[in-house]
């Protein structure tokens, strides 16, 4: 009997809690670097500038069809659970004011660099829409 009534008020509870579904991405879309390039030798400053096909650039919070805000991920793979926001850390730089260039700032060795686009709320889009992955050597 106890049992019965705590599985019966953990799916009352399940049912409560908000999923947040991934937004669609266009088939054809594509997420990619306009600079550095792979292979690159750069400095411990330079810019990173961020393209993007067939979708719009949006801030967090924009809850606009077809719009994400980039993610850098720095010598990191993607994320396992695209279900989840994108970590927010050193190795995941978020530009959620919707920014298509930034200024980063590497210490010297060999860096991988990808850029991962995700909705309103951070969540990769379904498909994920993500660049190749690239290395850049920094001086």
């Amino acid at each position: 009997m106890r049992k019965t009534l705590i599985l019966m008020l953990t799916a009352v509870l399940l049912q409560c809690v908000p999923v947040l579904a991934r937004s669609p991405a266009p088939q054809n879309a594509q997420v990619y670097f306009i600079w550095p390039s792979d292979g690159m030798v750069i400095h411990h400053a330079f810019w990173v500038r961020m393209g993007l096909r067939n979708m719009g650039v949006a801030p967090k919070g924009t809850d606009i069809a077809n719009t994400g805000h980039h993610h850098l991920l720095i010598d990191t793979d993607l994320p396992e659970n695209m279900n989840e926001p994108v970590p927010n850390d050193r190795q995941h730089l978020h530009f959620g004011a919707g920014e298509t260039e930034a200024r980063i700032e590497l210490p010297p060795g060999r860096h991988t660099l990808q850029l991962l686009l995700a909705d309103k709320d951070h969540i990769p889009h379904d498909p994920p829409m993500h660049s190749k992955k690239i290395t850049v050597t920094v001086k």
